[in-house]
Formats: C-alpha cells, sequence, structure tokens
C-alpha cells in the first residue's frame, strides 16, 4: 500500500510540474519526463526501484501501454489512410531505414578508428532507427494538433514500430549468433509483430459490434475498459505461457484493438468516443511518460562523451533529412517535408529496452562491448529526449498545427 501511494505520490508531483511547463510556454511532458528523473530511483527515490519492480506496477504500466494505443488506432481508419498509400510507407521507410544506415556507417568510421568490432556499430544503427510514440503522442494530446503532419505521423508511429521491431531483432539475431551461438530465431520475428496485431483484432472486433448498438457514455467507457483488459490478459499469457523468449508489443496490441472497432463505427460515433476516453488516455500518458523518465540518471550527463555525441547528433540528422526526402520523393504536403522529421526525434522508452536486450547477449562473451553501449544509449536517452520534446513541439508549430487558443 505505501509503494502504490508512493507511485501515485509521484504521478501527482508529476501532473503539477506538467502545469509549471505550461506557464512556461513549455509542452507539460517536459514537466512529467524531468519529475521521472527527478523523483526516480536514481534522485530522490520517491518512486524506487522496489516500485518499478514490482509485478503490480509492470501490469499497470502495460495496461497504459494498451490503452495509449488507441490514440493512433482511432486514426487508423482506411478511408483516411488510404490517400497517403504509398507515400506514407515509403516516407517511414526512408526515415527509419536512413537512420539506420547513418548511425551505422557514423559508427562504423568511428570504430574503424579506434579498434573496437565494427558490427557493434550495427547494433547503435538497429537501435537508433527506432521512435518512441508516447512524447509525440502526448503533444498531439496536450495542444489538439490538427493538419497534415499529425496526420501523418500517427499512422506512421505504427508503421516506424514495426520497422524497428523487424530491423532491431534481425540485427540481434546476428550479432548473438556472431558472439555466443544464440539468438531469437529469424521466424519468431514477424510473430512478434502479427501475433500483438491478431490479438488486438480478435478482441476489438466483438467490441465494434457492440459499439454500432450506440451505447451511453458509461457502457462506451465499460466496453473499452474490459477489451483493454482482455487484450492485456491475453498478450500477457501469450507472452508468458507460449512464447516466454520473446517480448510482444502491448501498444501494437491497443493500436489494432482500437483500428478493428474504429472502422466498424461511423465518423461522428467515434469521434464522441474519443472524446469521453480522453482522461483516461490522458492518465495514460501521464503514468507511461513518468515511467520513462523514471530510469534515466541525471548523472550521465556530465560523463557524455564522444559515443554519446555521435549518437544524438547522427540519429537525428538520419530522422530529420530521412523524413524529409522520403516525404519529398512522394510529393506529401510542404510542412511535413519540412516538420515530421522534428517529431520522430523522442527515443528512450524504445532505446532503452532494445539497449537492454543486446546488452543481455553481450554482457557474457563481451562485456567491455556491452559497457559501450549501455553507458552510451543511457547518456543519450537523457540528452535526447529533452532536446527531442523541445524540438517536436516546435516542428507542430512550424507547420502551423498548433493552433490560437491552444495550450
Amino acid at each position: 500500500m505505501i509503494f502504490l501511494l508512493r507511485w501515485v505520490s509521484t504521478l501527482v508531483l508529476a501532473f503539477f510540474a506538467g502545469k509549471l511547463m505550461t506557464k512556461l510556454k513549455m509542452p507539460a511532458i517536459l514537466g512529467w519526463l524531468i519529475a521521472g528523473m527527478v523523483l526516480g530511483p536514481n534522485a530522490m527515490e520517491l518512486l524506487p526501484q522496489a516500485v518499478m519492480d514490482a509485478s503490480w506496477y509492470k501490469i499497470i504500466i502495460t495496461w497504459m501501454q494498451c490503452a495509449f494505443g488507441l490514440m493512433l488506432g482511432t486514426e487508423l481508419i482506411w478511408k483516411k489512410i488510404k490517400s497517403y498509400g504509398k507515400a506514407l510507407m515509403l516516407t517511414t521507410l526512408a526515415q527509419s531505414l536512413g537512420t539506420f544506415a547513418f548511425v551505422s556507417l557514423m559508427f562504423a568510421i568511428v570504430f574503424a578508428c579506434t579498434g573496437i568490432p565494427l558490427y557493434l556499430a550495427v547494433v547503435f544503427g538497429g537501435i537508433a532507427l527506432a521512435t518512441a510514440p508516447a512524447p509525440a503522442l502526448s503533444i498531439v494530446q496536450e495542444f489538439h494538433t490538427k493538419g497534415p503532419v499529425t496526420e501523418t505521423l500517427l499512422p506512421m508511429a505504427v508503421l516506424d514500430d514495426i520497422v524497428g521491431i523487424t530491423v532491431f531483432f534481425t540485427v540481434n539475431s546476428f550479432v548473438a549468433k556472431a558472439v555466443s551461438g544464440g539468438a531469437v530465431p529469424l521466424y519468431m520475428i514477424p510473430v512478434m509483430i502479427l501475433l500483438p496485431v491478431l490479438i488486438g483484432i480478435v478482441t476489438g472486433i466483438p467490441v465494434g459490434a457492440y459499439l454500432k448498438r450506440k451505447p451511453g457514455k458509461a457502457r462506451t467507457l465499460g466496453l473499452l475498459l474490459a477489451g483493454i483488459t482482455m487484450t492485456v490478459v491475453i498478450g500477457w499469457y501469450f507472452n508468458t505461457r507460449v512464447l516466454s523468449n520473446i517480448t510482444l508489443n502491448y501498444m501494437l496490441m491497443g493500436v489494432a484493438f482500437s483500428a478493428a472497432f474504429s472502422n466498424m463505427m461511423p465518423e461522428k460515433q467515434l469521434e464522441k468516443l474519443t472524446n469521453w476516453f480522453h482522461p483516461i488516455l490522458g492518465i495514460s500518458l501521464l503514468a507511461a511518460i513518468v515511467d520513462l523518465g523514471a530510469p534515466l540518471d541525471y548523472h550521465l550527463i556530465l560523463g557524455a562523451g564522444l559515443y554519446t555525441f555521435v549518437y544524438i547528433a547522427a540519429r537525428g540528422f538520419g530522422k530529420y533529412f530521412g523524413a524529409r526526402l522520403g516525404a519529398k520523393a512522394t510529393r506529401m504536403p510542404d510542412t511535413v517535408q519540412k516538420y515530421l522529421g522534428l517529431t520522430l526525434l523522442p527515443h528512450s522508452g524504445v532505446s532503452l529496452v532494445f539497449t537492454g536486450i543486446i546488452c543481455s547477449v553481450l554482457t557474457g562473451p563481451e562485456p567491455e562491448l556491452a559497457v559501450i553501449v549501455k553507458g552510451t544509449i543511457a547518456a543519450a536517452a537523457v540528452i535526447n529526449e529533452i532536446i527531442a520534446v523541445i524540438a517536436a513541439k516546435k516542428g507542430f508549430e512550424l507547420a502551423g498545427e498548433i493552433h490560437a487558443g491552444n495550450p
């Protein structure tokens, strides 16, 4: 009970830190992120590591990850995204694979000069290409952004996740085989992508069938909460009992769940549903961002070195210019070409998960390489996330999608 109260107290303080940031004309998420860092295990310990390791905490965060998947899934209306079609996919591939290639190349040059095995360059590239959707989505939520950049970012966040998982686990498999002979089999990579989608569709279709009857607010919210819970339970069963050697993406389950019922509903009813769900989504995003900030150690800012600088700069370059070139080649709107890349810079949650996975592979056979990866990404996570949140908001501002009257 004490641990629960400490977590709730952390969220309340983070909420007010976010309010303070809005007074300073900054996004609330920056306050949430800094509060998580300051109140987390590496500083004041109001939210200690014991809480973050507790089973109940992990279950709640998992549920909330699935819940904020609804923000993406309710935008994945086939009629909406069909107009982007090939352009959206090609732009996603350009910024994701472009980042992977550029970061790998930069580290290959650095490692060739320092005598570190070149395959580690591909490891950094595999970690770098993914985007953490929660920070950018929280800005969309807070400022009610609307326009071509927002409309492109929301479905791209899903596609980017899929590309990131595919590339990283392919790299992880080859590296694991090279250094220790073990790896997640390559045939499991499609399972890691398709199974969460299938789980979400299976739970989303019956929810959509009931929502077509247009129930009231209480029944609609009750049904959504039950559907999210069922999705998480099924995902947890597969993740722990059937495929315990891999990690399933619960946000992807939430996306598929909500996309399934959203494509079965009239547009006006869906708009009403999303307005009703807005407070739950806001709490889920707050908890997710605090969870993202809590493991970050502010001391690492002082210890950041050459590798951290190369990582942040190369990843930022790859994301921005990859998105710009892809959008330009597919003739997407001018604001998308110029500013989409700025909204793709947030990264920490995904980078830390991927880092933990690759370090578990390297620690036994190549412990010194594991130290390099962990130290570089941990420091980059602290520095990049603060820069990225500010850059993402600026991107929406320059695109003209934060309108007068918004916070």
